[in-house]
């Protein structure tokens, strides 16, 4: 058993970083394994956590163009700077972190966390192993750092790409949800009435999921519920669309699921795990840029999502769905996911 507790970087960048470190906090404490949550953020200097954060919301709801020529610069092209500002800016105060709470190791679910806690190690600075959850489906630069001793990964191709990208050991493990999204049965693909759809939008309500929400009114088969976060005006436009539902941020998205027939995602987060997780097929559409769009593309080479490119391919990926030889494979795919080794048990051998 460790000696002192699992230090976890979170980051409050939109809920999924925090929901994950949350419930990974609440497994490993039903293990004998103490843990505490850190927000990255916290680690920069002069409130710029916040800041950026503010700046990161805004851009992807307003100008999701800059978004994405940010996102190819500095998360993907080979030629963006070795060494983030920020990775700087934050390393001195989490090296203070870790001599005052002196940690067994450090378990990273954000990519900051994981440049930082990488930066440290490999200058010999940080003195405990620094491990790093890749929570996206699509690995991004950031998420790598050959200063960090190992990675849990969500698919096989992600860890080959990590192997290859850092010459560090990973592992593949069960995607982290709530134990509340594997209680499920499974849904009629026939009746009478349009079937509920489930349209995600994140924490913060982003991407144009309206636009998405008037192609499944309009087609009379399907009622769209628009997960619409904490984006009041997304939720009011969303509203005066007809045949159609408008939810806010929710505390209980496993009650929405229990009778979606599918869910329309433009992220590519933890909402689509949680899907996977509850047997609800999952259809990647209109994905926000960067991370969302590469997201997409990786759930579908792996088998757990459908992207779909347009309205039509969406409309046609739905009634597909209405097949059950093709929803059951979709559904079986999504959640085999769950029978590989949970992330509490792949940390449990490995912390020291």
């Amino acid at each position: 058993m460790p000696s002192g507790p699992l230090l976890i970087l979170s980051a409050s960048m939109g809920a999924g970083h925090d929901r994950v470190a949350c419930e990974l906090t609440r497994r490993l404490a039903a293990i004998g394994i103490e843990s505490e949550v850190i927000d990255v953020l916290d680690l920069l200097p002069l409130r710029l956590g916040p800041g950026l954060r503010r700046c990161y919301a805004w851009t992807v709801r307003h100008a999701p163009w800059v978004y994405a020529g940010i996102y190819r610069i500095f998360f993907t092209s080979s030629r963006g700077p070795a060494i983030s500002p920020l990775t700087v800016l934050a390393a001195s105060r989490l090296e203070r972190a870790v001599r005052r709470r002196e940690p067994a190791a450090l378990l990273s679910t954000f990519h900051l966390g994981a440049q930082v806690a990488g930066y440290l190690r490999r200058r010999g600075r940080l003195p405990v192993p620094s491990l790093v959850m890749v929570t996206d489906f699509a690995v991004h630069r950031l998420w790598l750092h050959p200063g960090n001793d190992g990675y849990l990964c969500l698919t096989p191709a992600a860890v080959r790409d990590v192997r290859a990208a850092t010459g560090r050991p990973a592992w593949c493990h069960a995607p982290v949800v709530g134990p509340e999204f594997g209680r499920r049965d499974t849904v009629p693909v026939s009746g009478p009435g349009p079937r509920p759809v489930l349209v995600a939008a994140g924490s913060w309500g982003v991407g144009r999921v309206d636009r998405t929400a008037r192609v499944l009114a309009a087609s009379g088969r399907y009622l769209p519920v628009v997960m619409c976060g904490s984006n009041e005006r997304l939720r009011r436009r969303v509203g005066r669309i007809g045949a159609c539902v408008a939810v806010g941020w929710r505390e209980d998205p496993a009650e929405l699921m229990t009778s979606a027939y599918a869910l329309v995602d433009n992220a590519s987060g933890l909402t689509c795990k949680e899907a996977l997780a509850a047997g609800v097929p999952v259809i990647g559409h209109r994905p926000i840029p960067g991370h969302g769009a590469d997201g997409a593309r990786a759930m579908a080479r792996a088998g757990l999502a459908r992207y779909a490119r347009d309205a039509a391919e969406l409309l046609a990926s739905l009634d597909g769905l209405g097949l059950a030889s093709e929803r059951d494979r979709q559904v079986a795919r999504g959640r085999a996911m769950f029978d590989r080794p949970s992330a509490e048990t792949v940390l449990s051998a490995l912390l020291p």
